[in-house]
């Protein structure tokens, strides 16, 4: 089926809100997209042609969210994709978007004709027909240029949980999974910028968690949530890969202008993400990974209100050198589970466990029934 007949809906991958059809774009937007039009114009004379890149969707056997970005690249730029993960943070961003660049998306035996937005970003979702539903596991989108003959087709990962999966894990990624240093913003950036992305640490007993609840629900879904740029991805999927953390779908943002401001919001991204989720997964229950670096204790409470009973607990690391608000948690010696607070991730009667590694949320969350014991 083409884009005309498909039932086909449009998300927003850089987290901004979308402007009002009379508003004018804002003026960071409309320098950036001449910008990239000017360089963009330039580099397809010099030969430079669109290539995909496909992160991981996810989705039910009726509905399956698919999410790409078209590049400009140089000829054979597909073929060192595969060292572009081991280098140094800062080249990741080194990137010229590809916008209204058509992209046929198929799934199963169904396809989409769609354009990349003004950023170069696909993140269409797709209702399949009822009589041909996706069975649950590890499937497949195959996304192809429709702009480039040379640029070949690639599958795009989809993730999908029908109605008998019970439990799924959100984590965030930045002092959660690995050690970036959030709270203390010249470390963070040398770390995000300068250091390669094989030399960077895991936060000790984080993924033996993971691996561990893997093992007591083997069908459930595991998503990263993170305030982290698109242009991380494929560093961050080869992390967890290397680490050993369940493979699962990066839901992350873009850390260009916006079509309303200079800058995106972090917790509209990460709450928006939480939602989404929880609209379409209602059988499920969640357990809410994250630090107290940030703002993940109230992300996590306000989600918790939003969607009573949805949330089986809250896992809060304790990340060293936290500031302001985060501080107390660092205070917290309790040896056991606590009820959530508004500082501590949710309302009461939703378990809170904190500790400073994956080792000490591990013993802890095992205490609670329904997470650790399937």
């Amino acid at each position: 089926m083409d884009g005309s007949e498909g039932h086909e809906r449009h998300h927003d991958l850089r987290a901004a809100p979308t402007a009002h059809p009379s508003q004018r774009p804002h003026l960071a937007a409309v320098v950036e997209d001449a910008f990239y039009d000017v360089v963009g114009r330039m580099l397809r004379r010099l030969g430079w042609r669109p290539r995909l890149l496909v992160y991981t969707g996810y989705g039910t056997p009726e509905k399956v969210r698919v999410m790409a970005r078209v590049l400009l690249g140089p000829a054979g730029a597909a073929r060192r994709d595969d060292r572009r993960p081991l280098r140094r943070g800062f080249r990741h961003f080194l990137t010229v978007p590809a916008p209204d660049s058509p992209v046929r998306v198929r799934v199963g035996t169904h396809e989409v004709d769609s354009v990349t937005d003004r950023a170069g970003y696909i993140d269409l979702e797709l209702s399949l027909p009822e009589e041909d539903p996706l069975p649950p596991g590890r499937q497949e989108a195959v996304l192809s240029s429709l702009e480039s003959a040379e640029a070949p087709s690639l599958p795009a990962p989809l993730l999908v949980l029908d109605g008998t999966t019970r439990f799924g894990v959100v984590s965030d990624i930045d002092d959660t999974t690995l050690v970036t240093g959030v709270p203390r913003p010249l470390l963070a950036t040398w770390n995000t910028f300068v250091r390669r992305a094989g030399s960077r640490r895991a936060v000790p007993g984080m993924a033996a968690l993971y691996r561990a609840l893997e093992e007591a629900h083997p069908d459930a879904g595991f998503f990263y949530v993170s305030n982290g740029a698109w242009n991380t991805a494929a560093a961050l999927r080869a992390f967890l890969a290397r680490s050993g953390y369940p493979a699962g779908p990066l839901l992350l943002t873009d850390w260009g202008p916006t079509l309303t401001g200079w800058f995106r919001s972090g917790p509209q991204h990460k709450r928006a993400s939480i939602d989404l989720l929880m609209s379409w997964f209602p059988h499920v229950r969640w357990l809410l990974v994250g630090d107290d670096g940030q703002h993940d204790p109230e992300i996590y409470a306000d989600a918790v209100q939003r969607w009573p009973d949805r949330v089986c607990a809250v896992a809060i690391r304790q990340v060293e050198h936290a500031s302001g608000s985060d501080a107390a948690e660092h205070e917290h010696t309790g040896e056991g589970p606590t009820t959530a607070d508004p500082a501590g991730g949710g309302e009461p009667g939703t378990p809170v466990v904190r500790g400073r590694d994956g080792a000490v949320l591990a013993e802890r969350l095992g205490r609670l029934p329904g997470v650790l014991d399937g």
